[in-house]
């Protein structure tokens, strides 16, 4: 007999080489196409606008470990980063810097500390502080400005679905071309006007396996039918739905913020019907309600219904007995 040790451990027994940080990052350079392409049309307002959210973040991070008595690594695993940009990504470019700078710490501070810090937060933090300033400030947060490589008024400038929401039926200037869409030409928050720039970003986190592929997949399915079936019926009254794609806030939701780990459920069962939840609440907020537009508001509504979804999807142990 050989005199060899026994040793026993706890799970995990399974690891990898991805980390918090590492994942983080990665998510980080997903981004930077989408940041440069607002730089780009927004010119120094998107510059200042990130700056703000991602500072205010930090130093809001800051503080709420120092409140908590907690070690200050989340300062530099790149989460605080990430919620600044998502954050800034879903304001209008004429928003204040001081409006901005509030947003991010709601973000950080509600969004997060409140519920216990990253890994426990039921709502994605950059949506909780999106969602704050859209109800304190609502002016402002529908003050749009055109992007410097048009030569329009911005006093009178809209957004591609604004333009669809308001007016009364679907003429040859309604909607936005859908080239200009592709590739960013149009108003709209910062992150979410250049469809080919995120797509960029999309296609590096498929490659890294940073996000699952059923939430994206699952709401442009429901979005896609759902509005497919009111435009075949009527299509001088219903937009496309490649436009519905392509416009407003659905690619930047549908692949950085639906898919955060911590608010998305965990269970294959459970990623579908949160995912078809989405596709199909933004089809509903953007034909039938009162603003032009649902991305935030369902992303929001589902993250209620995770920790349901975890529990009721869960797959059955093997020999365990059915509750009666």
């Amino acid at each position: 007999m050989t005199d060899k040790a026994l040793l026993l451990e706890s799970s995990p027994h399974f690891r990898d080489q991805d980390s918090v940080p590492k994942i983080m990052y990665a998510v980080i350079l997903s981004l930077l196409p989408a940041v440069l392409a607002s730089i780009y049309f927004f010119r120094w307002r998107a510059l200042l606008l990130y700056a703000c959210c991602i500072f205010a973040g930090l130093a809001t991070e800051a503080l709420f470990l120092w409140i908590r008595k907690k070690p200050m690594n989340s300062l530099w695993d790149g989460s605080v980063v990430i919620t600044g940009l998502l954050l800034a990504m879903t304001l209008p470019p004429s928003l204040s810097l001081d409006s901005a700078v509030i947003g991010a710490v709601v973000a950080v501070g509600l969004g997060k500390h409140v519920f216990g810090g990253l890994g426990y937060n039921i709502f994605n933090p950059a949506l909780v502080g999106r969602a704050f300033l859209q109800t304190a400030f609502p002016v402002a947060m529908t003050t749009w400005t055109a992007p410097a490589t048009l030569s329009v008024d911005a006093a009178t400038f809209a957004t591609p679905l604004g333009n669809l929401k308001f007016e009364a039926a679907l003429t040859e200037g309604t909607l936005s071309p859908v080239i200009d869409l592709f590739w960013g030409n149009v108003g709209g928050s910062l992150g979410e006007t250049s469809a080919i720039a995120l797509l960029i970003g999309a296609a590096f986190l498929f490659y890294k396996k940073a996000i699952d592929w059923r939430i994206p997949t699952g709401i442009i399915l429901s979005l896609t039918v759902f509005t497919g079936i009111f435009w075949l019926a009527s299509p001088e009254t219903y937009a496309s739905p490649l436009f519905h794609l392509m416009a407003g806030g659905l690619i930047i939701g549908a692949f950085f913020m639906a898919t955060d780990m911590v608010t998305s459920p965990i269970t294959p069962k459970g990623t579908l019907i949160f995912a078809l939840g989405i596709g199909l609440l933004v089809g509903l907020i953007r034909l039938f309600g009162g603003l032009p537009e649902g991305v935030m508001f369902s992303i929001l509504f589902m993250n209620m219904f995770v920790p349901l979804l975890n529990r009721f999807t869960r797959p059955r142990i093997l020999g365990e007995r059915r509750k009666k």
